[in-house]
């Protein structure tokens, strides 16, 4: 069935994957629901929006995001409460930094109109993939590249914007230990680091792969021109509770403007517990592991939410974390979750009900 939206054409699925789904042991991001949005540019503009069934695509091996890798992504996520409503979390936030990482690659700017339009009616299409509880959610991974079949080294002129969904549970289920970065970076000065460039993520993979034959899950980056400032863990931005005060690095053009990142402050100050958003030394965070006032480490981000580490390595000092009573970790965990799956009081206004 083919039927006309405001802005967007919309093939349905003549059948539905879900019943072969068993949605009680999800890979992250292996499995995509019945449905995808597709909008191209050419000729200097977006053209018509279209969802159709989720189906493979051909390009051309010489589309230049094979070869120069214009491509940029997001991470966002939809719940279900338990009335069977369905909200997301700040939407307008992700939908204003695909388009700033979209200019760093010199990618065209994606409307507004189409990619709320969109996104809502994929969703009320696949309604029946996002799953009420707790730790169930749908994965938004809304995305660009530049297609067209040209390998001059220059931007492109043509592009494909796309959304894809896959039901996810909690993507980590237990504290990760960690290897502050000495060597390697993430990211550098005047980069792309600020971007979500598909690039700073495969150059993660190599080094991550080595911390993980020592034992380790993730990195700690750390910066790149001393490797004395701990920047972000793993895919994620990176909080230390020393004491009672929560410690983040500031955001930069090596330092991603995590969402997750944002409503921690956020909620601390809520909360009444100092946060302080400044440069963080290793040496600092070593001290405070050994005089007992390092309480908590943890990763916050779209698919984790909130990661707890249990131990970080650095110059073979091995520091293990046993975590505090009062864990601000989970307080944030919980406090955000409730938030997000209409539990509770939304003061600040981040969720965004699909009608």
């Amino acid at each position: 069935m083919t039927y006309q939206t405001a802005n967007i054409s919309i093939e349905k699925s003549e059948s539905t994957k879900i019943n072969s789904v068993d949605f009680s042991k999800l890979d992250f991001g292996k499995v995509f629901t019945d449905h995808m949005f597709v909008c191209d540019f050419e000729n200097g503009e977006w053209q018509e929006p279209k969802i159709m069934p989720y189906q493979a695509m051909t390009f051309e091996p010489s589309a230049r995001v094979f070869h120069y890798g214009q491509a940029v992504f997001e991470g966002m996520k939809a719940y279900k409460d338990h009335e069977g409503k369905v909200f997301l979390f700040r939407p307008k936030q992700n939908f204003e930094r695909i388009n700033k990482s979209a200019e760093r690659l010199s990618m065209p700017a994606f409307p507004e109109n189409y990619f709320f339009e969109g996104l809502e009616e994929l969703l009320k299409l696949d309604n029946d993939w996002i799953k009420p509880g707790l730790g169930n959610s749908l994965y938004i991974r809304p995305f660009v590249i530049a297609t067209e079949p040209a390998i001059s080294a220059s931007p492109a002129s043509m592009y494909r914007f796309m959304i894809i969904c896959s039901p996810a549970q909690s993507y980590y289920n237990s504290p990760v230990r960690v290897l502050v970065a000495e060597h390697y970076s993430r990211s550098a000065n005047g980069g792309v680091g600020a971007a979500k460039a598909a690039g700073n993520y495969a150059a993660q993979f190599y080094p991550t792969s080595l911390a993980q034959k020592e034992g380790f899950h993730q990195i700690i980056w750390t910066d790149a021109d001393t490797h004395t400032y701990l920047e972000e863990a793993g895919t994620m931005n990176v909080f230390f509770r020393v004491n009672d005060t929560l410690i983040t690095a500031p955001v930069s053009d090596r330092i991603l403007d995590g969402i997750t990142r944002k409503s921690i402050i956020q909620l601390a100050e809520d909360l009444g517990i100092k946060c302080d958003v400044r440069p963080v030394k290793v040496e600092e965070i070593k001290k405070a592991a050994k005089d007992g006032s390092l309480k908590e480490v943890f990763g916050a981000g779209t698919a984790a939410v909130i990661s707890e580490i249990s131990a970080f390595q650095h110059k073979e000092e091995l520091f293990e974390i046993s975590g505090a009573e009062d864990s601000y970790a989970k307080l944030f965990k919980q406090t955000l979750l409730n938030i997000q799956y209409n539990v509770s009081e939304d003061k600040h206004g981040w969720r965004r009900a699909v009608k």
